[in-house]
């Protein structure tokens, strides 16, 4: 079986962070480099802020994330800043914990959470108290960025056995992965994904439960929070939502 360190390691492999291939990385990035301090909440494996230091930010990069596998892989791996560069911080600032669990104030110009981690709030309250935690840390006029998939999309409709991922891990072993849905209750789905060798023996299983909220929605709680909807996107080069859109890209500012 696949252990939750190595299962940290995978993520890596199947969701490598670069700027030049993914629109939504270079989207992020930009927000990133252009702010003083940033709280990236749900920061997984870290790559995200990792990625800043290394391209020269100069300021304050903190990760907030709940799993310990993928919080240990972030606080190990090794900064590499360019040849030449001095930064006065040199390290990421990592903490356990949830987004609820946020526990500064107005510490911060910028929240992220990338990789569609706000849809891992599936509770009412879970989404008040987390949106709560985040203003709380932002400073006045700061902004959350954040992206949900839209649901008008269905993307959980292509979560099935018939969609499989060949990859291999960081020490070259072949490996197969593949989701399949076990439940849509409203606005929740709950899926399985799989891990497999090539002679198809289960080496790793997960269950995750995604909301998918619709806009108003999505607003509603923004503004109950204490945030106004600075701008919002249906696609990564700046497309408006509209009734064939994918994504619903969010930037919040605190009021």
């Amino acid at each position: 079986m696949i252990s939750d360190a190595e299962f940290a390691a995978l993520y890596d492999v199947l969701n490598p962070w670069d700027v030049d291939r993914y629109a939504s990385d270079a989207f992020y990035h930009r927000l990133v480099m252009a702010a003083d301090s940033v709280l990236d909440v749900g920061c997984g494996t870290g790559s995200m802020l990792h990625y800043a230091r290394s391209q020269g930010h100069r300021g304050r990069l903190v990760g907030l994330e709940p799993d310990p596998a993928m919080l240990g892989r972030a606080a190990g791996e090794r900064l590499r800043e360019p040849p030449g560069v001095q930064s006065a911080r040199t390290t990421v600032e990592w903490v356990s914990g949830a987004a609820a669990d946020a526990a500064w104030t107005r510490e911060f110009d910028l929240a992220t959470m990338t990789s569609h981690a706000f849809q891992c709030l599936t509770g009412d309250e879970e989404i008040r108290a987390s949106l709560t935690a985040i203003r709380a840390a932002l400073r006045d006029g700061g902004r959350f960025a954040f992206e949900t998939r839209h649901p008008q999309a269905r993307a959980w409709e292509q979560w099935n056995p018939a969609n499989v991922t060949d990859f291999t891990d960081a020490d070259g072993h072949p490996l197969r992965s593949w989701y399949q849905v076990d439940a849509v209750d409203a606005d929740v789905v709950t899926f399985t994904g799989f891990v497999s060798d090539p002679s198809g023996t289960i080496v790793r299983t997960e269950q995750t439960a995604l909301r998918f909220l619709d806009v108003p929605t999505l607003n509603a709680f923004l503004t109950d929070a204490g945030f106004a909807i600075a701008d919002q996107f249906g696609d990564w080069d700046g497309t408006r939502i509209g009734p064939h859109s994918r994504e619903i890209i969010t930037v919040a500012r605190r009021v």
